[in-house]
């Protein structure tokens, strides 16, 4: 009976199973290999081994781009966490017209970032754009070496809030309003109800959103290629993911391309498992832990 259960399990999974293994497994040992040739994309593919490894780490530019992406994910996560809290704050309050705000607050994050990126380039474009003419001042909002990445990353955060504030109202809606009228009763305040009750029992919502959050960040192209081609003024909006890009579709460099996206990868293995470490041992689950 045992045996026939556990192969009616395996036969139910064996649908994601395939998925898993076909569009995840598979590709990342496809660019693991990849990592070991030279391919330009037209002629035959050598095996080089880790020569591949050694041209990007000596890179500057690839160098460099890790650091603008460490920034950028720097500027969006904070920002988008707190605003997305803080939408769900008010929208947990049920006030009148909340369901037509929560569909507003979605509709960035269910559009096509790049037709969003043109959108945003348009509106912050220096001699037409609509935000110069609303302020009367030209700034050069995507050219200026100072301006452009804080530019793409305010775009960026204006996608993603919606989706971050969606998940922390699914949080604030799981929390039993018996511990906040407990919490009134004893007299606590707004802001200490806030921080000993409401924030401890969201670090479930917090975790997940800022374990995705950071994946999402870490892998910005469409968006960030729209507003500034080409890594923008100075290479200052150059991130890895649009670095694996040129590498591969325009210096033809497969390859690297490949070794890139491997680090990148073991990266965010690497930051995702910090995340876990951290909450662990901070995560509250249910009222009994």
């Amino acid at each position: 009976m045992r045996s026939r259960d556990t192969h009616t399990a395996y036969l139910l999974l064996a649908p994601s199973l395939f998925g898993v293994a076909a569009f995840l497994v598979l590709p990342i040992l496809v660019v693991v290999w990849l990592a070991l040739q030279r391919w330009d994309l037209i002629g035959p593919r050598t095996f080089v081994g880790l020569d591949n490894v050694v041209a990007v780490a000596q890179d500057s530019r690839f160098a460099r781009s890790l650091l603008v992406t460490a920034v950028f994910v720097a500027i969006v996560i904070p920002a988008q966490t707190v605003l997305g809290l803080g939408a769900a704050l008010l929208l947990n309050r049920g006030l009148r017209g909340s369901a037509v705000f929560r569909v507003l607050y979605v509709l960035p994050w269910i559009c096509a970032p790049l037709a969003l990126g043109v959108v945003w380039r348009w509106i912050l474009a220096p001699t037409d754009g609509a935000l110069n003419a609303l302020i009367g001042h030209r700034i050069e909002w995507l050219s200026d070496p100072v301006l452009a990445l804080p530019s793409v990353a305010a775009v960026t955060v204006w996608t993603q809030v919606g989706y971050v504030a969606l998940f922390f109202v699914a949080g604030l809606r799981a929390i039993p309003s018996t511990l906040l009228e407990a919490a009134l009763l004893d007299g606590a305040g707004p802001w200490q109800t806030f921080r000993l009750i409401t924030l401890p029992l969201l670090r479930p919502t917090l975790f997940f959103v800022l374990v995705t959050g950071v994946i999402s960040t870490f892998q910005v192209f469409d968006s960030v290629y729209a507003l500034t081609p080409k890594g923008g003024p100075q290479g200052v909006t150059d991130v890895v993911a649009g670095r694996i890009y040129y590498e591969a579709f325009e210096s033809r460099a497969v390859g690297q391309a490949a070794v890139m996206a491997v680090v990148l990868f073991v990266l965010l293995v690497a930051i995702t498992l910090v995340q876990q470490r951290w909450f662990s041992r901070r995560t509250t689950y249910d009222l009994s832990t």
